[in-house]
């Protein structure tokens, strides 16, 4: 049975048609071990693959070579990028991206087709400055309307700068990762394992968090 009804496949498809420009690749790493949701994330990415021939989806283990190089440790995880022979995991899905984060993926899936975060001059100027790695996590719920405003906004600044990742981690499906930091309301961003922050900010602010975690790890490594 499918997951999308008709009326949503027929928009997407009309939405891709006139808005993927370059290949996209899907890859949904799943396990056979106490993953209730991996059968449903894989139907999805399938799903969306076949409304467009530019969204390509591969499935892997999340034992697989795939998994070690991209550090995948969480499955279900679904990682969107270019399929340019320059792939990245660096926009990923940690649960189903269902409910209101379904709009995020259709989202992620249009800005890494054109290559374009579509963030303001002065904010990717603002990004330059984070010239190691940083992950920027945000905990959603899939009835959170807030939520996928953060999602996206991370997301954003991953495509921008190479040294970030962005990730959705979705509370309920990794219970002992939300409680490790507090979780109670969302969205709840964690910035590199230091900055912590709740709520749906502008990127204007958001990106003030993302400075001061990348600051504070250049102090720490020096």
């Amino acid at each position: 049975m499918s997951l999308l009804k008709d009326k949503d496949k027929k928009y997407l498809q009309e939405e891709f048609e006139k808005n993927l420009k370059e290949d996209v690749k899907l890859y949904v790493f799943t396990s056979k071990e106490d993953c209730q949701y991996c059968e449903q994330t894989v139907q999805i990415a399938n799903e969306l693959g076949e409304l467009s021939d530019r969204i390509k989806v591969e499935t892997h283990s999340i034992d697989s070579d795939k998994a070690k190089e991209w550090g995948i440790e969480s499955a279900p995880t679904t990682v969107i990028t270019q399929d340019s022979g320059k792939e990245n995991a660096r926009i990923r899905y940690k649960g189903i991206p269902m409910g209101y984060e379904f709009s995020s993926l259709v989202e992620d899936i249009r800005r890494v087709s054109k290559n374009d975060p579509e963030l303001e001059p002065e904010i990717i100027k603002k990004l330059e400055d984070v010239s190691s790695p940083i992950k920027i996590q945000v905990f959603v719920t899939p009835t959170c309307p807030y939520c996928p405003k953060a999602v996206s906004v991370a997301h954003k600044f991953a495509l921008a700068n190479s040294n970030i990742t962005g990730e959705m981690v979705e509370a309920i499906e990794f219970p002992t990762l939300a409680d490790k930091w507090g979780v109670s309301s969302v969205p709840h961003i964690v910035i590199n394992e230091d900055v912590q922050f709740v709520g749906a900010y502008p990127e204007e602010n958001f990106i003030d968090y993302v400075l001061e975690a990348f600051k504070n790890k250049e102090k720490g490594s020096n």
